[in-house]
C-alpha cells in the first residue's frame, strides 16, 4: 500500500461511521472504526477482507517515513508512538506495536478545530485553573477519556487572554496552537526531545511561564516537574488514574518509602487541582464528559501531608467545597441525569458511591411524578381490571 492509496484508505475509514475517535488495523480483522465508543467494520470496494501481515507492514512503514528512531523503537522496545496527518483534513496520533509476530496499528483521530472550555461544556472552575500563576495541575483518567483535549482547551484559554510564553513537550503534538495572546512553543517526544525528563530540564532554560508535560510516566519527570511548579512555573500534566486519591498515591509510589514524607509536604504546596475524567454514553447517541474537579485548601493539603482518614477523604473533602466549583463522579453524574442526558442505568454504572446514586435518583422521581415502568406498589389481577373497566364506562 502506497501513500495515496493509505490516505485513500484513511479518508474511506472516516466516512464509514459517524463519531469516529480510532482507527484499527489488525492482522486477521477487516478495518474497523472505533465509533462512540464501539468497534465497528469498514468495508469498502478495495478494502481485503482481513488484513495480512504484509498490509499491516507497509501500512506502518508509510506512517513511519524516514524516522529512524521510530523503526529503532519498534525494534528495541515493540512499540513506537508517532503523529500522522492526513492532509488538512484529520491528524492522528498513533501507536505501531508488535503482537504475536506482527505489526497492528491504532490511530487516534485529533480533532480538527481546536477545543474551547464552552464548546467542552466545562465549569467556570476551569477559567480559574487557566489564571493559576504557578503549581501543579494534573488531568487524570483512563486512555481515551479526553485528558488531552481538555488540558488543550484550558491552554487555549490561556493563549487567549494572557501574554505569556507557553512551552509544551508532547508525544505526539495533537493540537496546533496559533499564536494569538501567548507565545507558544511545541516539542515533539523523539523529534525534538529524547526524553520527557531531559525535555523538562530544557524547558526550564526556556524561559516559559506555562510548561505542558504530555505524561507524568516516571520519577525524574515528576521530580523536575515538582521542581518547575516550585519555582514559579504553572506545569499541567496527565496521569493515568481514576480520581484524586488514585493520582496522589501513584505519584508517592514511584518514589522511596524514605522519602515520603518529604514528597506529601512539596506536593501539598504545589498541587493546584486535580481533574479526574470519564466518558459516558449519553441518551440518543454519542458520550458525555464527566468530570471529578479538586482544588486546593487547607484540608486538601492536610489530606495530601498525612494521608487520607475517616473524615478526611477526598470524596468528603471535595463533596463540602461544592459551593467553590468543586464536584465529584457523582455530583457530575446527578446533574447529569436530572438534565436527562444519561440515563438512570449508566449514572449507577460509572458513579462512585452506588447508595447515594440510588437515593439521588428515587428522589428525582418522587419530585418529578412515577415514571410509567415505575412500581407503584399496588396489585391488580386482569379480572379485577376488567371489571373495574367496565364500571368505569
Amino acid at each position: 500500500m502506497r501513500q495515496p492509496e493509505l490516505n485513500a484508505t484513511l479518508s474511506a475509514m472516516l466516512d464509514a461511521h459517524p463519531g469516529i475517535s480510532d482507527l484499527l488495523f489488525t492482522v486477521g480483522r477487516p478495518l474497523q472504526v472505533e465509533s462512540f465508543g464501539e468497534l465497528k467494520e469498514v468495508r469498502t470496494h478495495s478494502s481485503p477482507k482481513t488484513l495480512t501481515r504484509f498490509q499491516t507492514e507497509r501500512i506502518a512503514l508509510n506512517i513511519i517515513g524516514s524516522a529512524r528512531h521510530l523503526l529503532r523503537d519498534l525494534a528495541v522496545r515493540g512499540s513506537c508512538d508517532c503523529s500522522y496527518a492526513l492532509g488538512d483534513r484529520a491528524r492522528f496520533r498513533v501507536n505501531i506495536f508488535k503482537q504475536r509476530g506482527n505489526l497492528a496499528i491504532i490511530m487516534r483521530k485529533a480533532q480538527s478545530k481546536m477545543p474551547t472550555l464552552d464548546s467542552l461544556g466545562l465549569t467556570p472552575i476551569f477559567r480559574d485553573m487557566a489564571r493559576e500563576r504557578n503549581g501543579l495541575i494534573l488531568v487524570t483518567g483512563a486512555t481515551g477519556s479526553g485528558k488531552t483535549t481538555t488540558l488543550a482547551a484550558v491552554l487555549n484559554e490561556i493563549n487567549e487572554t494572557q501574554a505569556t510564553h507557553v512551552v509544551t513537550l508532547e508525544d505526539p503534538i495533537e493540537f496546533i496552537h496559533e499564536h494569538k495572546k501567548a507565545t507558544f512553543n511545541q516539542r515533539e517526544l523523539g523529534a525534538d526531545f529524547d526524553t520527557f525528563p531531559n525535555g523538562l530540564r530544557s524547558a526550564l532554560r526556556q524561559a516559559p511561564k506555562v510548561i505542558l508535560v504530555g505524561e507524568m510516566r516516571d520519577r525524574a519527570t515528576v521530580e523536575i516537574a515538582m521542581t518547575a511548579a516550585e519555582t514559579g512555573h504553572l506545569v499541567l500534566s496527565t496521569i493515568h488514574t481514576i480520581n484524586a486519591g488514585q493520582s496522589i498515591n501513584r505519584i508517592l509510589g514511584m518514589f522511596e518509602l524514605a522519602e515520603e514524607t518529604q514528597l506529601r509536604l512539596r506536593l501539598s504546596e504545589t498541587l493546584r487541582y486535580v481533574v479526574s475524567q470519564r466518558l459516558a454514553p449519553k441518551v440518543g447517541g454519542g458520550r458525555l464528559l464527566i468530570n471529578e474537579v479538586m482544588g486546593s485548601n487547607l484540608r486538601v493539603r492536610e489530606a495530601i501531608t498525612n494521608g487520607e482518614a475517616d473524615g478526611r477523604s477526598f470524596y468528603d473533602i471535595i463533596e463540602s467545597n461544592e459551593t467553590f466549583g468543586w464536584a465529584t463522579f457523582d455530583r457530575s453524574l446527578s446533574c447529569a441525569y436530572q438534565a436527562g442526558t444519561i440515563t438512570e442505568e449508566t449514572a449507577n454504572l460509572y458513579a462512585t458511591h452506588k447508595g447515594k446514586m440510588t437515593r439521588f435518583i428515587d428522589d428525582v422521581k418522587k419530585q418529578g411524578g412515577l415514571s410509567l415502568d415505575a412500581p407503584t406498589g399496588f396489585k391488580l389481577d386482569l379480572d379485577s381490571a376488567a371489571v373495574l373497566a367496565g364500571g368505569l364506562r
